[in-house]
C-alpha cells in the first residue's frame, strides 16, 4: 500500500451534508493540518433538510471549507468542479440511501448511485490527463446490503455477492464493479467501504433507531420485523469516520503485471462492529437510554407500543461484518458499544428536538 499524506491537500467529499460526510469532514479538520475540503451535496429532501443544514453550518466555520450545491448525476457540474478545484483525494459518499425506498422509487438510485458514481470515476480518470493533478486515492461508500441473503456469517469481502435482494444493494455492488474496471483500465487507486448500519447523533431519520425514537415520542407503535429476530451489526459514527480517515491515507499500490497492463490498484473492506445485536435487544437498550436522557418518561409503556411482524421485502435477517482485513491493514477495529452509542444519540435528540420546548 502507498501512503497518502493528507496534509496540505485538497480533498473532495461528496454527500458532505450527509451523516457520514459531515462527520468525516469534522474529523479531518481536527486531525489534519492545512487541508482544503470541497464539499458537494444536492441537499435533497429525502429526509429533514434541517439536519443537513445544521451539519453544514458547523462545517462552514472552517475558512478552507468550500461548499458547492449540485448533483453528482450532472456530468458537466462534476467535470467543472474537478477542473476548478483539482482534488488530490476524493471520497464519494453521495448516494440515494435506503433499502425500502429503493423498492418504490428505483429511478433515484439509478440517477445518483450509478450515473453519479460514473461521473466521479470519469472525473478521476481525466485527472490523469496531461497537465492535470491526478487523484491519488478514490474512496467510496458501498454497503453491507451487497451481501443480500448470504447464509455464511460473518460476512467477508471474499464472499460471493451476486444475489442482491434490493435495488439499493444492486447499485452498490455495481459501484464496486465499476471501480474495479476503472482501476484496471486507468490505474486509478480506489478503495470501497462496506458500511454496516451506521448510527449516532444527527443521523438519518429513516434509520430504525431514529424512526423508532420519533414514533415512540409521538405515542405511535413501532414494528419489529422478523418478529424481532433480525440482527444488525450497529456501527457508531465515530468508528466509521475513524476508519474512513485511516483508509484515505493508504491507497492500493499501482503496479504492472506480466502482461504489461496495470494490476488493478483496488481494495474493499467491511467497516462494522463485528457484534450483531437482535432488534429486541436493540429496542430494550434504546428505550432505557431514551428514558435516562429524558426523551421519554420513566413510566413509558414500551410493550404497548411495539408489535412483532414478519419480514419485509428487501430486508435480510442478519448483518455481521468480518473486519479482519481492516484490522490487518490499518490496525483498526470499531469498538463503541451499542449502549454508549445510543446514549450519545438520545442526549443529542433531547438537545436538538426538545431543548427549545
Amino acid at each position: 500500500m502507498s501512503y497518502v499524506d493528507l496534509c496540505k491537500k485538497t480533498i473532495l467529499v461528496t454527500g458532505v451534508a450527509g451523516f457520514i460526510g459531515a462527520n468525516l469532514v469534522k474529523r479531518l479538520y481536527e486531525d489534519v493540518e492545512d487541508i482544503t475540503v470541497i464539499g458537494i451535496d444536492n441537499m435533497n429532501d429525502y429526509y429533514d433538510v434541517r439536519l443537513k443544514e445544521a451539519r453544514l453550518s458547523e462545517l462552514s466555520k472552517h475558512p478552507s471549507f468550500i461548499f458547492i450545491r449540485g448533483n453528482i448525476a450532472d456530468k458537466a457540474f462534476i467535470t467543472e468542479s474537478f477542473e476548478n478545484y483539482k482534488p488530490q483525494v476524493v471520497v464519494n459518499l453521495a448516494a440515494q440511501a435506503g433499502v425500502r425506498y429503493s423498492i418504490i422509487n428505483p429511478d433515484a438510485y439509478m440517477e445518483s448511485n450509478l450515473n453519479g458514481f460514473y461521473n466521479i470515476l470519469e472525473a478521476c480518470r481525466h485527472s490523469y490527463d496531461e497537465g492535470q493533478i491526478p487523484v491519488e486515492h478514490l474512496v467510496y461508500a458501498s454497503s453491507s446490503s451487497v451481501y443480500g441473503s448470504n447464509k455464511k456469517v460473518p460476512y467477508s469481502t471474499d464472499d460471493k455477492v451476486d444475489n442482491p435482494v434490493s435495488i439499493y444493494a444492486a447499485t452498490k455492488k455495481s459501484n464496486e464493479l465499476m471501480a474495479h474496471a476503472y482501476a484496471k483500465l486507468y490505474n486509478i487507486p480506489s478503495t470501497g467501504l462496506r458500511f454496516f448500519t451506521v448510527y449516532g447523533p444527527a443521523g438519518r431519520p429513516d434509520m430504525a433507531y431514529f424512526d423508532f425514537t420519533n414514533k415512540l415520542k409521538q405515542g405511535k407503535t413501532i414494528s419489529l420485523f422478523n418478529y424481532g429476530n433480525c440482527k444488525r451489526d450497529f456501527t457508531y459514527i465515530d468508528d466509521i469516520v475513524n476508519g474512513v480517515e485511516k483508509v484515505m491515507q493508504k491507497a492500493p499500490d499501482r503496479a504492472t503485471g506480466e502482461d504489461g497492463l496495470p494490476i488493478p490498484p483496488y481494495a474493499l473492506y467491511n467497516i462494522g462492529n463485528n457484534n450483531p445485536v437482535s432488534l429486541e435487544d436493540f429496542v430494550k437498550i434504546l428505550s432505557e437510554e431514551l428514558v435516562k436522557s429524558g426523551v421519554l418518561p420513566e413510566n413509558y409503556d414500551f410493550e404497548a407500543h411495539k408489535e412483532l411482524v414478519s419480514m419485509q421485502p428487501g430486508d435480510v435477517p442478519v448483518t455481521y461484518a468480518d473486519t479482519s482485513d481492516l484490522e490487518r491493514d490499518f490496525d483498526f477495529k470499531p469498538s463503541t458499544s451499542l449502549r454508549d452509542g445510543l446514549k450519545q444519540f438520545a442526549e443529542w435528540y433531547k438537545e436538538f428536538y426538545m431543548s427549545n420546548k
